[in-house]
């Protein structure tokens, strides 16, 4: 039933892509895979995305033990865009990590033993210093220029960087003194796109909302955003354990492998220039300008 289902909605998509075709327009798409430089099984999972040879946007945690390889690996491929991903938080049991200035930089960021707060209500409640939020995501920026990787965008690890008017508009202030786009964790965008998020989708059904999405793409809009979180499903992904989500809190492996195969998949590649285009921040920013990126109201 499930075959027969994809089928059909590949062979509706074709005779849109036909119409669009003929228009001499394909919708684009832009794939943005958060959370690269995690761990070891995050870079893996990119490292084969690479060697597919598309355009994508990968979204480093600089201030993760693994950053470094996610370094190595995303140098390799010049048809990716990267980003930051604005860390503020450690969300996993028995794995986390602190800021990159160091617990006695930014005390109001972290706990008692120097890591980043597990979720966005802890962070909140810690009464945070706005000045060592800049502080932080400023050094965590300029350790990405410095790792030689061309740095295209900014985006918000769980939302925080985003999440209240004085830090949205702090992100947009980092975003214009390091002359990079912003790309957010809402329907709320920057460059107009259309918003589509993998995250919370249930493993059973992720491919088939996957496909879903790419067959109801706005051509309209600059393009449309599909957040991904990829992993291999090793040990070390095995033993990871989200302690925010009851879906993620034992099963995000499965959940990160799910999403590396639908981007892997014949069905996906196959796709990939007769149904769509796919775009990077990168492109994103040099047909709009960074003088096109909107400003966020306050109360947004």
């Amino acid at each position: 039933m499930k075959k027969h289902f994809l089928f059909l909605m590949l062979l509706i998509g074709s005779l849109h892509a036909v119409a669009q075709s003929a228009s001499g327009k394909l919708p684009k798409v832009l794939l943005r895979f958060d959370d690269i430089g995690m761990n070891h099984a995050v870079n893996t999972a990119i490292d084969e995305v690479g060697k597919t040879g598309i355009p994508f946007s990968a979204s480093v945690m600089f201030a993760c033990p693994w950053y470094q390889e996610a370094v190595e690996v995303l140098k390799k491929y010049p048809n990716v865009a990267v980003g930051v991903h604005l860390t503020l938080t450690a969300e996993w049991k028995n794995y986390r990590w602190g800021p990159v200035l160091g617990q006695s930089a930014v005390p109001s960021l972290v706990d008692s033993l120097g890591y980043f707060l597990p979720s966005t209500t802890a962070f909140q409640k810690n009464k945070y210093k706005l000045e060592e939020v800049e502080r932080e995501l400023s050094a965590q920026i300029e350790r990405a220029i410095s790792s030689g990787l061309q740095i295209s965008y900014i985006d918000p690890h769980m939302g925080i960087a985003l999440s209240t008017p004085e830090l949205r508009s702090l992100t947009e202030k980092l975003a214009k003194k390091y002359k990079l786009g912003i790309s957010p964790l809402s329907e709320v965008t920057y460059f107009g796109e259309a918003y589509n998020d993998m995250w919370g989708e249930p493993v059973a059904t992720k491919k088939q909302a996957f496909m879903k999405v790419l067959e109801n793409l706005s051509a309209a809009a600059p393009a449309n955003m599909v957040i991904l979180h990829i992993a291999q499903a090793t040990p070390e992904m095995d033993a990871m354990t989200d302690m925010n989500s009851s879906m993620m809190s034992s099963n995000a492996s499965s959940h990160r492998q799910t999403e590396l195969d639908m981007v892997l998949s014949k069905d996906f590649q196959e796709m990939v220039g007769k149904q769509f285009e796919l775009v990077t921040y990168r492109d994103l920013i040099k047909q709009l300008g960074l003088r096109n990126q909107k400003t966020i109201p306050a109360g947004k």
